[in-house]
């Protein structure tokens, strides 16, 4: 057990035990640890090779009817949140139904207990169980043996695991990238070894690969800082940022901005099940070249004026890209790099034509949430009034009303039927047609062939009224807007974009592209490397880290112009008020051949004190 004052070495030691095992589990179920879980029975499968016991509830938890696949790292997270079988638990429960204790429990007791309790088994199912332990074939089940035999066969699974990566030295240098390194021996129970974390899983940005196959070889010479901590074919890149940096804004507001044309659109980030975050993206149309002001940040709403909101510190930014004649086409621009408070902003001249508005978030600030601390009882969102009627609670109204702020993205108080359909495939998947609007206005408030905000309410109650007042469809349309069961927004971020024009007025609107997460992207990678220089590692002239220090935040890209895929290992145990998108101090990321992939954004967990970035990479070549 670990004691309180226990070292931060020892720790590490933990987390890096604990990260092998996930590997170990992982690479038990899947070839490479860039593969990723991609239906909810090879979830089910790879949980129990490392030594979990999913049960039905558990499963849908991780895997919602939303969930297209998780990856590795979205593996770990959840091995930190769900305890391994024990013995003593397991003993627990089959106790309580051995009436006489004298452990054994009939076949009849155990079949009715297993087919009317809890997540009922299947006939087959108990069969099998009742076959494995049943050991004097006189109709009793003996549970002692059973628990015996299900964990022992659970650790020597994860025993083969573990000597199978150890045996594999080339997998071991994958993984770790030290030779030195010496991975503990399996035990008995590994339970211990296993650092279990305290909060819910907070899946980090899911990196991205981008194909480059027009890399050439970087005619800069390698470059590798001293580090007592630096090892073979490592790179060390410390930063320090004082405080005041992220105070001081070198992009002033232009003198006699409110002269100037404006308009704006409001927007949300929203985390998804696998951790990666969403929004909608813009074209933005100039008439005429022009000086412009661009800005961006998360959208302050009306109610709970008592409660602060959670979603105001988190980073916001907008790439600009060009739109060409197809999006493949399409040239970075600029990104609002700069900070004003909650702003951030760019400020520049921009030639007469269409550009692709795409914002975007680091996740170091939001990301999943613990539901432990959460009253189990949900707040209602629907009760009858004296006459009998439903209705919807103060609580649910409010909210209601600030998802049609958020929803009403050019603020004209109302929604119309491209701004409702947002709503509605984020929602429910689907889109209100015409003849469905035309009904809507013949049943609820509109105006102007718009949908009012009384109107959004009085759907929403109808909806609740064809349900008998049963709140789960309403409970699944507030979770999909970021909501948890107490009506606290915890995993989206409203956000508005503003666009002042000196000399022409600019137009704006929203557009769904396919393209567009590997549009932000590529803006992304190409923002970073274009205001950095290449470091390659030590031994490995191919593999090349990108650190970006920016006025907030840092960002590092791994270009690797080799033939084949490298893993590197990422260590961020150095860091000082240091928060990072991947959620885990210790990782590693595997880069396909002649590849270049977004490795982890950083930011300053209190932005009124100093934050040190003192990151050492290493990289080993994949076989």
């Amino acid at each position: 057990m670990m004691s309180f004052q226990e070292s931060p070495r020892a720790a590490a030691d933990e987390e890096e035990a604990f990260y092998m095992q996930c590997r170990a589990a992982y690479l038990a179920v899947f070839r490479s640890s860039l593969t990723n879980i991609a239906s909810r029975q090879q979830l089910c499968r790879v949980l129990q090779q490392a030594g979990r016991n999913p049960s039905n509830t558990i499963l849908n938890k991780y895997w919602t009817p939303r969930t297209s696949k998780l990856n590795f790292d979205d593996f770990c997270e959840i091995l930190k949140c769900e305890k391994k079988t024990e013995e003593n638990e397991l003993m627990r429960t089959f106790k309580k139904m051995d009436v006489n204790g004298d452990g054994f429990i009939t076949h009849s007791e155990l079949e009715k207990a297993l087919s009317t309790r809890g997540e009922k088994m299947t006939t087959e199912e108990m069969n099998a169980i009742f076959t494995l332990a049943d050991i004097n074939e006189d109709g009793k089940f003996d549970y002692s043996k059973f628990c015996r035999l299900l964990v022992s066969t659970v650790e020597q699974c994860q025993i083969a695991a573990l000597e199978r990566l150890e045996a594999d030295a080339k997998l071991k240098r994958q993984n770790f990238g030290s030779q030195s390194y010496s991975p503990p021996k399996p035990s008995v129970s590994l339970a211990s070894s296993a650092a279990q974390a305290a909060s819910q899983p907070q899946p980090p940005e899911t990196a991205r690969a981008e194909s480059d196959t027009t890399l050439k070889k970087d005619s800069r010479s390698s470059s590798r800082p001293s580090s007592a901590r630096s090892r073979r074919s490592s790179l060390s890149n410390s930063i320090t940022m004082t405080s005041s940096s992220t105070k001081t804004n070198k992009t002033p507001e232009p003198s006699g901005l409110q002269e100037w044309h404006h308009n704006y659109m409001k927007g949300c980030f929203f985390l998804e099940d696998d951790g990666s975050i969403s929004s909608l993206q813009y074209q933005l149309h100039l008439p005429q070249t022009t000086s412009i002001y661009l800005t961006i940040q998360p959208l302050s709403l009306s109610h709970r004026p008592d409660k602060p909101s959670s979603w105001t510190t988190v980073d916001t930014s907008l790439f600009v890209m060009s739109a060409g004649e197809t999006k493949e086409d399409s040239m970075f621009v600029c990104f609002t790099e700069s900070k004003d408070k909650e702003r951030y902003v760019w400020k520049g001249e921009l030639n007469a034509g269409t550009y692709y508005l795409l914002p975007f978030s680091s996740g170091c600030r939001l990301r999943k949430r613990s539901r432990k601390s959460l009253s189990n009882k949900p707040i209602e969102l629907v009760y009858k009034t004296d006459t009998g009627e439903l209705d919807l609670t103060r609580e649910l109204r409010e909210v209601l009303s600030d998802i049609f702020e958020v929803i009403d993205m050019d603020g004209n108080g109302l929604l119309s039927l491209e701004e409702y359909n947002f709503f509605e495939l984020r929602t429910s998947g689907e889109k209100c047609d015409k003849d469905s609007w035309a009904v809507c206005k013949e049943n609820f408030d509109m105006r102007k062939n718009q949908l009012t905000r009384q109107g959004f309410m009085e759907l929403n109650l109808m909806e609740a009224t064809e349900k008998d007042g049963d709140p789960a469809d309403l409970w699944v349309t507030l979770e999909a807007m970021g909501y948890n069961r107490m009506l606290e927004l915890v995993e989206a971020c409203p956000f508005q974009i503003d666009i002042h024009c000196e000399g022409t007025q600019p137009s704006i609107q929203p557009l769904s592209m396919d393209s567009g997460p590997k549009l932000l992207n590529q803006a992304l990678q190409k923002s970073i490397i274009a205001r950095t220089g290449a470091k390659s590692l030590r031994g490995h002239d191919s593999v090349f880290i990108y650190t970006y220090r920016g006025e907030h935040r840092i960002s590092s890209v791994i270009a690797n112009k080799s033939n084949q895929k490298v893993t590197v290992h990422v260590n961020n145990e150095q860091n000082r008020n240091c928060s990072s998108s991947r959620g885990m101090s210790v990782f590693a990321v595997e880069v396909p051949a002649r590849t270049k992939m977004v490795c982890q954004h950083a930011l300053p967990i209190n932005e009124k004190q100093d934050w040190t970035y003192n990151c050492v990479e290493t990289s080993l070549p994949c076989t």
